[in-house]
């Protein structure tokens, strides 16, 4: 057989379909594995056999670790994992990690672009102790501003919730904490539009001049003006604490008490600045309501009264807004002595 035809049988022996007999199985494979054996155990490397479990305090060191992960469902549930640790804490015992350590570790996920994981930081933050937030208002209140600025709508939504929640636990620290008076003031002066031009003229934003076709902007800016009103009630409405006392009842013949006592405040003539560096009004600590009163009047009373203005010509819950914040400002200046000073 010469060469040429044993190279043809070849390759017709490649395209012959192999006959199968009964009872005779499938040809294994050349390259085939046999997974026939059976284990009769299985060793692992580095097995635990401890039977005690970690404990709380090791879980949550653990969960704030993991807020680094770069899966936000991990995130979500191990803020969640906190949340259930703090409300199921006894009352009366310490926290399985202070809220010293909490905070710092969570604060910077209001910015976080996941909205379940921004849900359930809020839940976290309403779940610590009030008395343990004061301490650590500037640093939340500098992540809130960047929410409030954010390029995403629904972080700048959730950063008023953010500051609603702030207020609503440590509100004199809030207003008086340093950069937490004038900072502020100014980040919703931006937000709402509310700015001076170059040639005197006020700005004024789309959603009043054109409030039919900023239905979803209009929104935004009644909850930021909501959210100025609890600012404001906070910084310029004196508290109950603070009221002036008349001569009547258990205190005569004593007249202007609260004026006699002595200052609760750390450095009570730090106003005069005697012994500081040149002062900075944005960074400054205005612990003084009639301090916060005197700021306020030079630097954004006129632009808030030009705004609400026109957001009470507009009507609807952007005028209802108007209303109860221009209610706010004529309650906290009405006691106000300045120049040129006139109620709205």
């Amino acid at each position: 057989m010469g060469s040429s035809a044993k190279k043809k049988k070849e390759k017709k022996k490649d395209f012959q379909k192999a006959k199968l007999r009964v009872g005779k199985g499938k040809l294994k494979a050349a390259n085939a594995t046999d997974t026939s054996f059976k284990a009769k155990s299985i060793a692992l490397k580095q097995q635990s056999l401890t039977a005690n479990a970690p404990t709380v305090e090791a879980l949550c060191a653990h969960h704030l670790a993991l807020l680094n992960h770069k899966s936000d469902t991990q995130r979500r549930d191990s803020l969640a994992y906190l949340t259930t640790a703090i409300t199921s804490n006894p009352p009366g015992i310490p926290l399985p990690q202070p809220s010293s350590v909490i905070l710092p570790a969570v604060q910077r996920l209001i910015l976080d672009g996941s909205s379940k994981v921004r849900e359930q930081l809020l839940k976290l933050f309403q779940s610590l102790p009030k008395g343990d937030i004061a301490s650590h208002t500037d640093q939340l209140l500098l992540h809130t501003r960047a929410g409030m600025t954010h390029l995403a709508g629904e972080i700048r939504v959730f950063a008023l919730d953010v500051l609603e929640w702030l207020l609503g636990a440590a509100a004199d620290e809030v207003v008086s904490c340093s950069g937490g008076w004038v900072k502020m003031l100014r980040c919703f002066l931006g937000l709402l539009g509310w700015q001076t031009e170059v040639s005197g003229k006020w700005s004024t934003p789309q959603s009043f001049v054109l409030p039919g076709k900023a239905g979803g902007d209009a929104k935004v800016q009644v909850k930021q003006m909501h959210a100025l009103a609890l600012f404001l009630r906070a910084g310029l409405v004196p508290s109950q604490s603070l009221a002036p006392v008349d001569g009547s009842g258990c205190t005569f013949p004593l007249w202007q008490t609260q004026h006699h006592l002595v200052s609760q405040r750390s450095n009570a003539y730090a106003h005069l600045n005697l012994f500081g560096a040149p002062r900075d009004e944005e960074a400054e600590m205005y612990e003084d309501r009639e301090d916060r009163q005197r700021v306020f009047h030079d630097r954004a009373e006129p632009a808030i009264v030009v705004g609400l203005e026109q957001a009470t010509k507009g009507g609807g819950e952007m005028g209802r807004a108007a209303a109860q914040l221009k209610k706010i400002l004529k309650e906290g200046m009405m006691d106000y002595r300045g120049e040129d000073f006139a109620i709205i």
